[in-house]
């Protein structure tokens, strides 16, 4: 029997939004939050529980969602590797070194963000973490401006899958879109910058400009990381038809064979890998990453009556009366804030800008929109409760997601403001 509660599709998914932050608030337990928020969207979808069941099991047997729930156990590999050569202690004690420790925390994970890696921000977290040596720095913004700063390259960087499935539906040269976004990064930048980077108190006695870093040194320590990178973009550049089989292939590889690298370099003895291999905490985060995207799969399944979620609120919006630019900025926003990545913001909704659009726009009305429309997802998915990297920023840090959230709306607010801003200049410049 399907049960359907009549209600706005974006109210819907508004509330299971902040079911997730209610229950987690009482719970301090993000698996049930997240699960109770899935049960509670595939009931007002109206699915049977046949219906949903099914749902749940086409979306754990893709081999996307396989190869993410490999990646991330990947990740937690090879970190808790890093930690346990002592490599994540010297990277951190070299660029602590050349820079002050506000620099220190914001170059950190930003130098991990160059990694494509679902869960990333799980990789520059005991990083960023190691920097505040006199623990003076409150969980709560290390959580932020790791998980910020960790993503100030994904508006532009072509390795990222969002990235290019962006410039595929634009239709825009890779060159022309790059030089779009770009200021989108140094918006986020300076959003990062005065709004959480200058909570940081400078202890007196240390020297905010620091030594001189030892640039060899901190070569060979990030070789491992450079090999993921160099690796998943020769994959990528070389073999195109590995990547197309599936989109994680390519940064498991990088992983592994950056384990192997670092193996060489600096060996643990086999029963310090059993201790890295069975770790509750790789299997506890797995299980929460694959409850994600179960959530995520409620989002984008077809409802009973074969419609999508997301043609029905384009369509709520357009019975509502919302101007052309309000869709741009909304139906992203929504689809972001939902779905938690940018992959799924991007193919949720940039189809439907590039339809309200038409068919033959100017160029300055083109480019525009398509850098609003992609700054708005961009920064709902900033704020997702369901987003990966924002989950196990928060889980390490042990820190709440409402209030990081809260705290988050202001730089997004700053960076909204001068993608507004682009977005005016762009039509007023080109025609």
């Amino acid at each position: 029997m399907e049960i359907i509660v009549q209600a706005p599709a974006i109210l819907k998914i508004a509330v299971s939004l902040l079911f997730i932050l209610v229950v987690n608030r009482l719970t301090k337990n993000l698996l049930i939050a997240v699960s109770a928020a899935t049960v509670m969207l595939a009931f007002w979808a109206g699915h049977s529980v046949t219906g949903a069941a099914g749902i749940v099991r086409t979306r754990m047997s893709q081999p996307d969602t396989v190869a993410l729930l490999i990646v991330i156990f990947g990740v937690i590999w090879f970190t808790t590797q890093m930690a346990e050569t002592g490599v994540m202690k010297e990277m951190v004690g070299i660029i602590k070194n050349g820079v002050s420790q506000r620099c220190a925390m914001a170059v950190l994970p930003a130098l991990i963000g160059l990694l494509p890696m679902p869960g990333g921000a799980l990789f520059s977290a005991p990083l960023l973490d190691d920097c505040d040596t006199r623990k003076s720095v409150s969980p709560g913004l290390k959580a932020r401006i790791n998980y910020w700063f960790r993503h100030i390259w994904e508006y532009w960087w072509p390795l990222y899958p969002g990235v290019i499935l962006a410039i595929t539906l634009s239709g825009l040269p890779l060159w022309q879109f790059v030089l779009l976004q770009l200021p989108l990064s140094v918006l986020s930048v300076l959003a990062g910058s005065l709004f959480l980077l200058r909570n940081i108190k400078r202890p007196p006695e240390m020297n905010e400009h620091g030594e001189k870093m030892d640039f060899r040194q901190l070569f060979i320590i990030i070789l491992p990381v450079i090999v993921v990178i160099g690796v998943y973009a020769a994959i990528r550049l070389a073999i195109p038809a590995l990547a197309e089989l599936n989109q994680y292939l390519p940064m498991y590889i990088g992983i592994i064979t950056a384990m192997i690298v670092l193996q060489v370099q600096r060996p643990l003895a086999g029963k310090r890998w059993i201790r890295i291999f069975l770790s509750k905490k790789t299997f506890s985060l797995a299980l929460l990453v694959a409850v994600i995207r179960i959530y995520g799969a409620f989002i984008e399944a077809p409802l009973p009556d074969g419609r999508l979620i997301m043609d029905i609120m384009k369509a709520e919006l357009g019975t509502a009366g919302i101007p052309l630019i309000a869709v741009i900025v909304i139906v992203p926003f929504i689809s972001g804030l939902s779905t938690g990545i940018a992959f799924g913001f991007v193919g949720a909704s940039f189809p439907i800008v590039v339809n309200i659009i038409g068919t033959n726009p100017g160029t300055g009305v083109f480019l525009s929109s398509i850098l609003l429309a992609y700054a708005s997802g961009y920064m709902g998915m900033i704020l997702s409760p369901v987003h990966v990297c924002f989950i196990v920023t928060n889980e390490y840090f042990k820190t709440e997601l409402l209030r990081n959230l809260i705290k988050l709306i202001m730089p997004v607010l700053f960076v909204l403001a001068g993608a507004f801003l682009l977005f005016f200049m762009i039509r007023i410049v080109i025609p």
